[in-house]
């Protein structure tokens, strides 16, 4: 009997261990479910959140534009009108409402009839009416500024060279402006939150001087892969003022492709100083130079792209230059001058030092600021 009740009571605790071992075994199956479920959701919440991302980004991109020109055809407009549109070079319905009447009917197939169709359809998309200086000064703060790498020169001009308006570059040879050129075709493509504009860059070359192994040194300064610096670089060499001119006809057709933060071209004066010669051209070259200038101000304007030009410059002989030395003017004259927004003259200073001063501009004080040409680009003077 007692050998019965000791047999009796080691399968109760070997029933009871087994009960316990699987009560252990489901708590840890439960256990791991709960994980395997709240993981799912994580995933599931950071799938919306991105969903939610993509599309606040994609309604943000309708609302401030570019508009495709596509969208004309919700007004009432004909599609094969529109491709008319499209074939001569705009692509954009801002293209389209900042183009003067007699603009469009110089296009083949678009009547006087068409043509005020068209831009009373444009204005109801894109408005030119007026607006309350609140408004403004709301969009102005959403301005974005692209980093010259240099924190002295980027003081001056309060962030750095501002989006959606031409920035003019002027001054000798070796003075810097090339070189700003390509450091700002790699900061361009940096964050926000590092002073990029995350964004592509556009190059038009009329010098020849553009060197893509000056990219790659100064991506790896600000640790961006050089393959994809590159790759992120649109560039063109611009032969004489009607190519150039038409090289940004095709720069409208990529930006409205993809996003693009900087258009330089390299320089803006050069071929006009070898097109037009004497002064039996000099009217023929301002009005070219004129509507050139214009059109880069229209790619300012409808894609809030950042315009860079650099401009060449001739000695200024006077009287005083006998006591002070050569001094130097832009090339381009008034045309130029009223053209840029803002205007940065570079000069020379000691060994690889420049000096960058504040000419004219809207909303920056005149000032001056060091910089240093280095191998990695533009950077601050090392005292």
């Amino acid at each position: 009997m007692l050998f019965y009740w000791a047999v009796h009571r080691q399968e109760l605790q070997s029933n009871k261990s087994s009960l316990l071992f699987s009560l252990a075994a489901l708590q840890f199956a439960s256990n791991r479910a709960e994980v395997r479920l709240e993981r799912r959701k994580k995933a599931m919440s950071s799938a919306a959140q991105q969903q939610q991302k993509a599309a606040a980004a994609e309604q943000e991109e309708v609302e401030h534009g570019p508009f495709p020109i596509e969208q004309l055809q919700a007004s009432g407009i004909a599609a094969l009108d529109v491709k008319k549109l499209k074939d001569s070079g705009l692509h954009t319905v801002e293209a389209v409402a900042y183009t003067p009447r007699k603009d469009l009917l110089q296009i083949k197939g678009i009547s006087e009839a068409k043509a005020d169709k068209i831009i009373e359809a444009a204005s109801k998309i894109v408005p030119l009416g007026f607006t309350s200086a609140s408004q403004l000064h709301a969009q102005r703060l959403e301005i974005i500024q692209v980093t010259t790498g240099s924190r002295e020169l980027d003081k001056i001009l309060e962030g750095g060279i501002e989006t959606g308006s031409i920035t003019e570059i002027y001054g000798e040879f070796r003075s810097g402006k090339t070189q700003l050129c390509h450091t700002l075709c790699v900061t361009c493509q940096l964050p926000l939150d590092q002073g990029g504009g995350e964004g592509k860059a556009l190059y038009i070359d009329a010098e020849g001087t553009f060197r893509p192994q000056r990219l790659l040194q100064i991506a790896d300064r600000f640790g961006l892969n050089g393959a994809d610096v590159l790759e992120n670089v649109a560039y063109a060499r611009a032969y004489n003022t009607d190519h150039q001119s038409r090289l940004l006809l095709e720069a409208a057709s990529m930006m409205i492709e993809t996003r693009f933060a900087l258009m330089v071209v390299d320089s803006a004066t050069a071929l006009y100083r070898t097109d037009f010669s004497g002064r039996g051209e000099l009217s023929a070259r301002q009005m070219h130079m004129a509507k050139f200038l214009r059109s880069l101000q229209k790619l300012a304007d409808e894609f809030g792209v950042a315009v860079v030009i650099t401009n060449q410059v001739v000695a200024q002989v006077d009287g005083s230059a006998m006591f002070a030395g050569p001094q130097f003017k832009p090339i381009g004259g008034n045309i130029m001058a009223h053209a840029s927004t803002t205007r940065l003259a570079l000069r020379k200073g000691r060994g690889e030092e420049r000096i960058c001063k504040v000419i004219s501009s809207p909303c920056l004080a005149e000032a001056e600021a060091r910089f240093q040409l280095a191998s990695e680009g533009i950077a601050d003077v090392k005292d």
